[in-house]
């Protein structure tokens, strides 16, 4: 804990007080803070950081999926989490740089994360 600035130990313990809402990719980064040489300070959000890749070439437990014609990374997070804002996690179970090349190749398969860790059988389709 001694690495953690006491501004991120006083959002902590503040429900709802995080700059991040608990959907957004950014929600668990670390916040940290620059001082300038006024003696301001300015609030940032540190790197966020993917686990490694796993043997598969995916970063946790994922169901294949078979890209057809005009999908988009949006529309498969509604399709399979009931939110189009959670693109990100199948962005980040990928190894890709863009997104958008998620979908942009029909027939390629890619891995949609199981939604919030729930076995296959409790997911919404």
């Amino acid at each position: 804990m001694a690495d953690i600035e006491p501004y991120e130990s006083a959002l902590d313990a503040i429900p709802g007080a995080h700059p991040y809402p608990r959907t957004s990719r950014y929600h668990d980064a670390e916040i940290g803070v620059h001082r300038r040489p006024d003696g301001s300070e300015v609030r940032y959000t540190k790197r966020r950081l993917l686990p490694p890749l796993d043997d598969d070439g995916g970063h946790q437990e994922a169901q294949p999926h078979v890209v057809g014609a005009g999908e988009r990374p949006d529309l498969l997070a509604q399709r399979y989490f009931g939110d189009p804002g959670q693109w990100w996690q199948i962005a980040d179970a990928n190894p890709v740089l863009d997104p958008r090349e998620l979908t942009e190749e029909a027939g390629r398969i890619i891995g949609i994360p199981i939604a919030g860790g729930f076995p296959q059988g409790d997911r919404r389709v």
